[in-house]
Order: C-alpha cells, then structure tokens, then sequence
C-alpha cells in the first residue's frame, strides 16, 4: 500500500504502509533470495539532517531503544532470528552498534560496500546549509563535490543488489539511509533520482523481494516495532 505523498524541502516523498513480510504465494513457489534493510538508529547528527557520511557518530539513546526494539522483531515470527541467514553491516560505528544491539552482531560480517555515501565538501552540513551556498543544490541530481560520484553510489548499491540476487537464501544488512534508498532503487532497476522519492527512516526495516517473477518492494520504511 502506499500513502499519500508528502512535501519535504521541494521533493515528493512516498512512504509504503507496513506489509506483512510474510513470503508471498509466488515466492514461495520460486524462492527468489531477498534482502531485508535495516538502518541504523538515530544519531544526533541524523536528527538535526546533517549529512553523515563517513564520520562516526554515535547512537542516541533513542538510536539504541530502536536497536533493541528492531533486534526484537527480528527474532518474533514470521523472521524468528532469521537462523542460516547472512548478515552483513556497514563498518561504521552507529551501523555496527545497531546490529549488534538487535542481537546478529557476532554473525555480522562487515562490508565496506555498505558504508553511507561519501559527502565529501558537503559532509556535516545541513540540505539549507548546502543551498545557502549552492542554490537548487538537490544530492540526487548534483552529487557532493570531493566526495563520491551519482555512478560511483550507484555501483555499489548494484554490486549489493548482485551479491543479495546470488545468495541461497534470504540475506539481511544494517546500513544507512542513502545508501540503503539508492539499493531500494537499483532493485528495481530504477535509475539513482528514484531514491529521493522514498523515504527511510532511523531503525526502519524494509524488505526487497519478488512479485510475478519480477523485483518488487514488498515492505518499505517500516516502524511498527517502535510504536509499542
């Protein structure tokens, strides 16, 4: 299901209504592999829009309820601890943190394809900060200069997207908000600017996977655990 659109800073947002991520009747017939996005809890530069890139910000208390709770669903049904599953997590602190405190943080390996974009000149600096100084700046469209290219996020969300494609089985990563919208994007085959237009959330889980044979999204942005 999806929500009304909602307005932020000029970009159209969609948020998709929690879906039971139980496998569908097709999925169960072919047996796609899919990946299910965990993103990191919420960080002090993450709740003030500060780009956060590579510098290692440590979760807020808040960020590690939502740990806590997110490692709590993972382990009910339909997921009961998603036992064979491979886990993988970006090396940065507040991912590593997250995965460990939902309780996969000693089958976690770390990935470096995960880390979040790198922001370069940009990094620590608020959206209105960027267009003070660069007006109509929009990160999907302009990138960030010294730091990493559209194609180069863009390659990397496709090298996960191969690996989770290749797996046996279901396949679950902790990681960080654009670089898991610009996965979510390339799933579906869609170019990099769709990522603008879904929105995720601190300690959100979402779940890429199949419908009819083809690339779907079957739960987005997902925070019904932390409403408990």
């Amino acid at each position: 299901m999806l929500d009304v659109p909602v307005s932020d800073d000029g970009v159209t947002h969609f948020a998709f209504a929690p879906v039971d991520p139980t496998p569908a009747p097709e999925r169960q017939l072919f047996m796609e592999p899919r990946i299910l996005l965990a993103r990191h809890g919420q960080t002090e530069w993450s709740l003030s829009g500060k780009h956060t890139g590579r510098t290692d910000v440590p979760l807020l208390e808040e960020g590690r309820r939502g740990a806590k709770l997110l490692g709590e669903r993972l382990h009910r049904a339909p997921f009961d601890g998603l036992p064979g599953f491979e886990v993988r997590t970006s090396p940065l602190a507040r991912a590593r943190e997250t995965c460990e405190l939902a309780g996969f943080g000693e089958r976690a390996t770390t990935w470096d394809t995960l880390m979040e974009w790198d922001y370069g000149a940009y990094e620590g600096m608020t959206p209105a900060e960027i267009q003070g100084v660069r007006p109509g700046w929009f990160i999907w469209r302009d990138g960030v200069p010294e730091g990493e290219t559209l194609e180069q996020v863009s390659a990397r969300a496709d090298e996960v997207v191969a690996w989770a494609r290749a797996a046996d089985r279901d396949v679950l990563v902790f990681a960080h908000g654009h670089i898991l919208r610009s996965i979510g994007a390339r799933w579906l085959g869609l170019p990099l600017d769709f990522a603008a237009r879904i929105r995720l959330n601190p300690t959100s889980l979402s779940v890429l996977g199949w419908a009819y044979g083809e690339p779907a999204i079957e739960t987005w942005n997902d925070c019904g655990h932390l409403m408990g």
